[in-house]
């Protein structure tokens, strides 16, 4: 029988044996493979190596008796290999083989691989190019860094984005960072896949406000404007057709879902490497930390902006607030709605000084204060009313001109509309859609109450259903498609202002032995993209619009104007220069004694146009030629003439209803 040192012996160049010729996969690295030393190599603490008077088989783990049936046992090998420590491996970050990396990495509990072990990658690639996955690795980790800092960073309007933006320390990520290392290992993970998460979030809401603010001059609100999402895409559709609108709602989602994922692969990522790094990472966190509280304490800049920020805490902050208003503003609305001065006052006494007159309350699309005082366009809007002040007057008719303040900007007409008409400051849907949906009387509901007006709507923007237009009381709607318009679309706008005006004149005004009418009338021609506009053409010859269709094909290119902000600014100037001929032109052509027109802007135009204006001012006209019409509101203190002074009064929109109101009752 072989003596028990003999067996021994045996048994070692068995598993010797079996090592050599195991697969390279199983721990053996490939001649090729840079990453990892010999399988087994012993760490510099010798632990992970069998004990060299202990049974060094570690395949089996344990040291059994021999099947002769001697009793000897052999003890347990205290230092068991295991794949993952005591291994050399070769950090992935810089590709030096660090022994103690796998150990650093892992911790008891953690189950995930170690930082520092080369993997195969798809096919292996890594084993077949090492140098090339290395470069990726490092590359990865640096794009995965700028990502999170970026996200971190970025502001929420697009005009804040500047450098120094982004060489900030942002007191969110030391925070973060310090979390993460001070965790435990399963709730390490579990926080680092939800921070990427909402950090992704996070970026997509600054995303979204950059677009908002672009177009409204505001914030998104996370409970109000949901249902403006629909609206953009319909406008999307209606500027630039169903395919323009499908690849840009893709487009989009294809983004959000790619910043949502990619922040969360991120995070994770920095995460474990900071837990492969982790003394590095403490001392690199504790730094920032004190660098912050060091430049905020000091209030170190660079240039106007602050060096140390709490950017994102102060944005969630922000929303949480806006999101309490948006909830509580229900109530607040319902309060407001239900006090009316006029509730009670008998038909009969209800603006009893325009008895027997036409009333036209005429909205300009995006008619605002800039066309006006902006010093680009000041010299050619100043020729335009000045000439239409003086052929007005030419025509018999006088003027009174001040301002409004709306409560949008850029875009949101409807709220605009339903503000100047109930006398309620409509700033949000879901006031529109609170007011629409009770017994709050408007200006148009009013007229209708007295039984002395036929109440009619001309809106050629409308081009589907509006359940809408029945709170407003009017006994006829004239939407694009009952206007006998068969001319082109002028980008957003179905219908041309001048034709929309000649349409009214055909279909309500210039008819015979009619009834007094009260009109809404709302000119689209100026709505946004402003590319191609119409031009005013002589009035017998607008026929069924068709004329209209070489005057496209001579107007300019929305993708070309769009591209310089300049361009966007003139285009715009001439739009609103159109809207006011039309109306003019058409007031001296047909209006008469019995004619009283009130027109305004419903809103500023956008920020590309205002650029940087943020002020909600809008111009509101009346245009008469009886006297005692305007004499009404001489105490209004405004301006005569087309154009308001600089220091012409200036309400609120929804102060409107009941100062009109008040002036044409029986007191005023």
């Amino acid at each position: 029988m072989p003596s028990k040192t003999a067996r021994k012996d045996l048994r070692v160049s068995l598993f010797t044996r079996s090592r050599q010729q195991s697969d390279p996969a199983g721990g053996a690295a490939e001649p090729d493979d840079d990453a990892g030393g010999t399988a087994g190599a012993a760490s510099n603490d010798g632990e992970g190596t069998a004990d060299s008077d202990t049974d060094t088989d570690s395949g089996t783990g344990t040291g059994t008796a021999e099947s002769s049936g001697d009793t000897d046992t052999v003890e347990p090998a205290t230092g068991t290999t295991e794949p993952d420590e005591g291994t050399a491996t070769t950090d992935p970050e810089v590709g030096a083989t660090d022994p103690d990396a796998a150990n650093a990495a892992r911790e008891p509990g953690d189950d995930s691989e170690a930082p520092g072990v080369a993997k195969a990658g798809w096919f292996g690639w890594r084993r077949r190019y090492p140098r090339t996955a290395r470069g990726v690795s490092i590359g990865t980790t640096v794009l995965a860094g700028a990502l999170v800092l970026f996200a971190l960073l970025v502001p929420n309007q697009m005009e804040k984005i500047e450098f120094a933006s982004f060489v900030r320390i942002p007191a969110e990520g030391v925070l973060l960072a310090g979390l993460l290392l001070a965790l435990p290992p399963r709730p390490r993970r579990i926080t680092a896949v939800v921070s990427g998460a909402f950090l992704g979030l996070l970026t997509i809401l600054k995303f979204v406000d950059m677009g908002f603010y672009q177009i409204l001059a505001r914030p998104f609100d996370l409970v109000l404007d949901w249902i403006l999402i629909e609206n953009a895409t319909d406008f999307l559709r209606e500027t630039f057709g169903r395919s323009g609108q499908v690849l840009a709602v893709v487009g989009v989602i294809v983004l959000f879902v790619a910043v949502l994922v990619l922040t969360t692969l991120a995070v994770v990522r920095l995460t474990n490497l900071m837990v492969g790094h982790r003394s590095v990472a403490a001392r690199t966190t504790l730094i920032l930390g004190t660098a912050w509280i060091t430049a905020m304490t000091l209030g170190v800049q660079i240039g106007s902006v602050p060096f140390a920020t709490k950017g994102n805490a102060e944005f969630i902050g922000n929303r949480v607030d806006q999101v309490q208003a948006g909830l509580a503003d229900a109530r607040v609305f319902r309060k407001q709605a239900a006090v009316d001065a006029f509730a009670k006052t008998p038909p009969d006494q209800l603006l009893t000084g325009l008895r027997g007159k036409d009333v036209l309350f005429t909205f300009i699309e995006s008619y605002g204060r800039v066309a006006i005082d902006d010093p680009a366009m000041a010299p050619q809007m100043d020729s335009v009313l000045k000439e239409g002040t003086s052929s007005l007057k030419a025509a018999g008719f006088e003027s009174r001109s001040g301002w409004l303040q709306s409560p949008v900007t850029g875009a949101g007409s409807w709220l605009a509309h339903s503000t100047f008409l109930s006398g309620l400051w409509i700033k949000n849907q879901q006031r529109y859609r609170n007011l629409t949906t009770s017994d709050r009387m408007t200006l148009t509901n009013y007229f209708g109450k007295t039984k002395a007006w036929r109440t009619v709507g001309v809106v050629p923007g409308v081009r589907r259903a509006w359940p809408e237009g029945k709170y407003f009381g009017l006994d006829h709607i004239y939407d694009s498609e009952h206007l006998g318009y068969h001319g082109p679309y002028f980008s957003w706008t179905p219908v041309p202002d001048q034709f929309s005006m000649e349409a009214f004149q055909r279909l309500e005004h210039g008819k015979k032995d009619r009834e007094p009418i009260m009109a809404e009338i709302i000119l689209a021609s100026s709505h946004n993209p402003w590319s191609p506009i119409a031009r005013m053409i002589d009035w017998e010859k607008l026929g069924d619009g068709s004329v209209f269709h070489q005057i496209k094909k001579e107007g300019t290119n929305p993708t070309e104007v769009w591209k310089d902000p300049e361009k966007v600014r003139t285009e715009y100037r001439k739009a609103i220069e159109y809207s006011i001929r039309s109306l003019t032109e058409w007031l001296e052509r047909y209006g008469d004694e019995d004619t009283v027109l009130v027109f305004l802007g419903d809103h500023q135009p956008v920020p590309t146009v205002t650029a940087g204006d943020t002020g909600k001012d809008v111009p509101i006209t009346i245009v008469a030629k009886d006297d005692k019409v305007l004499d009404r509101v001489a105490d209004w203190g405004w301006t005569d003439g087309l154009k308001p002074a600089e220091n012409a009064p200036r309400w609120g929109m929804d102060k409107f209803r009941d100062r009109f109101m008040t002036a044409y009752g029986p007191q005023g």
